[in-house]
Formats: C-alpha cells, sequence, structure tokens
C-alpha cells in the first residue's frame, strides 16, 4: 500500500500557443471535464486552479490561459514569469500553429526559469484527417530541445489528464521534501544554563 506524504505543493502553470490551437479548451476538460464546441477567444488570460492528489504528494495548478492572439504578445513575460512549468500547445491542422510554437519555445528558453517544466502538446488529434504536422515532427522538435512531448484532444479528453498528471508527477519529483514542524536548538548562557530556542 502506498504511503501518503504530506507534501503540498502549489505550482504555476502557463498555456501558451497561438490562437484557436484549443489552449482554453484543454483547461476546462481538465478543470471542468467540458468541452464546447464553441469557445470564445481569450482576452489577455484566464485563470483557474485545480487540485491533484498523488501518492508523492499535493500538487495545486495556478493555470494561467493566456491569449494566442498576437496583440496580447507582449502580455505573456507576466503571466509565464515565475512559472513552474509551461505547456506550449499547436494545432495538429495547422503548420502556422506548430511554427509560432517553435516560437514560443524560443521566447521561453530566452526568457524563463531554467529548470522549467515544458510540454509540446499537438492538440486536435480528432481532426487527423486534416494533419498537417506529423507526430514524429512535434515528438523531434520537443525531444531537440529537452522537454516532453503529448498528442492530446481537447474534444474526445484523449490525454488531457494524462498530460497534467504528468506535470504534476514531474513537479513532485523536482520539488525538495519539507520537514515539517519545529527545530529545537540548545544554546548555552554564559553561566552555564541551558536555553531553548526555536527556528
Amino acid at each position: 500500500m502506498a504511503r501518503r506524504s504530506n507534501k503540498n505543493i502549489q505550482a504555476k502553470l502557463v498555456l501558451l500557443g497561438d490562437m484557436g490551437t484549443g489552449k482554453t479548451s484543454l483547461v476546462l476538460r481538465f478543470v471542468k471535464g467540458q468541452f464546447s464546441d464553441y469557445q470564445e477567444s481569450t482576452i489577455g488570460a484566464a485563470f483557474f486552479t485545480q487540485v491533484l492528489s498523488l501518492n508523492e504528494a499535493t500538487i495545486k495548478f495556478d493555470i494561467w490561459d493566456t491569449a494566442g492572439q498576437e496583440r496580447y504578445h507582449s502580455l505573456a513575460p507576466m503571466y509565464y514569469r515565475g512559472a513552474a512549468a509551461a505547456i506550449v500547445v499547436y494545432d495538429i491542422t495547422s503548420l502556422e500553429s506548430f511554427e509560432r510554437a517553435k516560437k514560443w519555445v524560443q521566447e521561453l528558453q530566452r526568457r524563463g526559469n531554467m529548470n522549467l517544466i515544458t510540454f509540446l502538446v499537438a492538440n486536435k488529434v480528432d481532426l487527423e484527417e486534416k494533419r498537417e504536422v506529423g507526430n514524429e515532427e512535434g515528438e523531434l522538435y520537443a525531444k531537440e530541445n529537452g522537454f516532453s512531448f503529448l498528442e492530446t484532444s481537447a474534444k474526445t479528453a484523449q490525454n488531457v489528464n494524462e498530460l497534467f498528471y504528468e506535470i504534476a508527477k514531474k513537479l513532485a519529483k523536482a520539488a525538495p521534501s519539507q520537514t515539517t514542524g519545529m527545530k529545537l536548538h540548545i544554546r548555552q548562557q554564559d553561566s552555564g544554563r541551558r536555553f531553548f530556542c526555536c527556528s
């Protein structure tokens, strides 16, 4: 039987990618279990929270879903600054969205946290017949840049929960174990008496 740890981790997670790639749909599928064929464009960013309990830890995600429109691009650093994890999303039916995802990756590499857990996500695999970007192409790009790759469908829920659980596992593994409680230190005074102090 697995023993549950009391390690609690709060992690900022940011979603980046072009407009129409399904970032909001992925988050809504994960957080609320919902999907809508028509999702309004995100303005600026949307904020969600979700808690995942693993054997190793409990992860509370603070999820920032950024707008994909070019006019909001300059706001993105405000959202990914201090992030523990990032999901860069592209649409498998749009080669242009894959090229834009590469630019997001480059920006994260230039300005982001060196220990950032990053996933490249190929969304909309339910539209296989319209595919413009091959699985191997996305997987190779992710491997070359040292991060994980996953194909998803927010519509069918394929690999959506798996994506967030994989991120949670990586966060739990990366987070140092924290001791709880107080440490007592014995200090001696000049008179030879011992005093206990906590820190």
